[in-house]
C-alpha cells in the first residue's frame, strides 16, 4: 500500500526548490529517539514505506513508530521516447519534500541500543545522509 492523498487539490505541481533549513517538525515530539535528514531531497512514497518496513521488523513490533512525513507532492513523468511538447506529462508518483533537519520517523518504548539500530537500518533505505537524534527534555 502506497502512500499518497485521497484527493488533491491541484492534479500536476510544479517542481520548485527546496532552500534552507526545517524550521518545523526539527525535534523529536512523539517519542523518545527518532531519524533526522541532514540532506535536502524529494523522498518517494516507496522509499519512506521502505524504511519503516526495517524499522517495525527490528523492533518486532514492539513499541510504536511516528512518521513524521507524507507524501503530498506529484511528480510527473513523459512517457519514453516521447518528443517534446504536447503538454505535461501524467502523474508518476508522490513525493515528500524535506529539509535538513526535518525529523522523518520517531519511536518509542524500546530500548536506547535496540532503537538506535532500527533507525539505521531505516536511515539506509532513504536516499539521504541521516543522524540519529534523541528527545531533548
Amino acid at each position: 500500500m502506497s502512500l499518497m492523498p485521497k484527493r488533491v487539490q491541484y492534479r500536476k505541481s510544479q517542481r520548485g526548490r527546496v532552500k534552507g533549513q526545517a524550521t518545523r517538525g526539527n525535534y523529536v515530539a512523539y517519542g523518545d529517539y527518532g531519524i533526522m535528514c541532514l540532506d535536502r531531497a524529494w523522498l518517494s512514497a516507496q522509499q519512506i514505506e521502505a524504511a519503516r518496513v526495517a524499522l517495525t521488523r527490528h523492533i518486532k513490533r514492539g513499541g510504536k513508530v511516528w512518521i513524521r512525513i507524507f507524501p503530498d507532492k506529484p511528480v510527473s513523468k513523459k512517457p519514453a521516447e516521447t518528443r517534446m511538447g504536447k503538454g505535461k506529462g501524467a502523474p508518476e508518483f508522490w513525493v515528500a519534500v524535506v529539509k535538513p533537519g526535518k525529523v522523518l520517523f520517531e519511536i518509542e518504548g524500546v530500548k536506547p541500543e535496540m532503537a538506535q539500530e532500527a533507525l539505521r537500518l531505516a536511515g539506509h533505505k532513504l536516499a539521504i545522509a541521516t543522524k540519529f537524534v534523541e528527545r531533548r527534555d
